[in-house]
């Protein structure tokens, strides 16, 4: 992002003996303007980041408009977004059969080699019937479909243990584990199908927006102890704001 690179050029110049020696070197919002007019960076580019997050979140309409607006080609089949939107969609409202079923349409190398993302949707469908007060079925599914995994793996065997405890506590708000009964516990399953199905279509599983703007706070804060300049407090806008002397 260009203004880290402003920023990483301040820090060597700053971090020189001379000017440790002295107070925080304050920029001007005039010399800061101009270093960021100095900075080139090609519109294909930004457009190509655009892009990675459009598809990367799913705004498949958005996506397609920008498309046509840029000419930026999207990496993958805006097609494949609708069907990844529409797995996410049946993890997110406990649906969790007909998202694997979704799956296997969409690739069924995906849960076959995947174990712990299939063993975590399976873990799902258990919540979502204890939720369901299913309790005869949610036993007899934990007998039958998780528990053999837990006999192979630890880490499964704990997992099933903490949801398992849920039927013990008549109030789950009593129960230490009741945050799998939490829209949260949804959401954190839908994003790892999610990031599944991305890295099998040969694409990031993340945006690279987001760490962009993360690269830009820790580039910010580190620059915050040796100098004062024109800083973005609000990333909404990205307006600067004079800095404070």
């Amino acid at each position: 992002m260009f203004l880290s690179r402003i920023v990483r050029h301040d820090l060597d110049s700053i971090d020189s003996p001379s000017s440790m020696a002295s107070s925080k070197k304050v920029v001007t919002r005039e010399e800061w303007e101009r270093k960021l007019r100095d900075v080139k960076i090609r519109k294909e580019d930004m457009n190509r980041l655009v892009m990675n997050f459009l598809v990367t979140e799913g705004f498949v309409d958005a996506a397609d408009k920008f498309r046509i607006e840029s000419g930026t080609q999207p990496e993958i089949d805006l097609a494949t977004i609708t069907e990844r939107m529409e797995v996410k969609r049946a993890v997110q409202s406990g649906n969790v059969q007909e998202a694997i079923e979704k799956i296997n349409d969409l690739n069924p190398t995906i849960l076959d080699t995947n174990p712990q993302l299939y063993f975590h949707l399976q873990q799902q469908k258990l919540i979502e019937l204890i939720r369901a007060g299913k309790i005869n079925e949610a036993l007899e599914f934990a007998q039958e479909e998780l528990a053999p995994r837990g006999e192979e793996n630890q880490t499964f065997l704990e997992e099933i243990e903490k949801t398992v405890a849920l039927l013990v506590f008549e109030d789950v708000k009593n129960c230490p584990y009741g945050e799998l009964l939490d829209v949260s516990q949804r959401l954190k399953t839908a994003s790892e199908v999610n990031a599944a199905i991305l890295t099998s279509q040969s694409h990031e599983k993340d945006p690279k927006l987001p760490s962009l703007l993360k690269m830009l706070l820790w580039t910010q804060n580190q620059l915050d102890e040796k100098a004062a300049y024109p800083r973005i407090n609000d990333f909404t806008t990205a307006a600067l704001e004079d800095p404070s002397i």
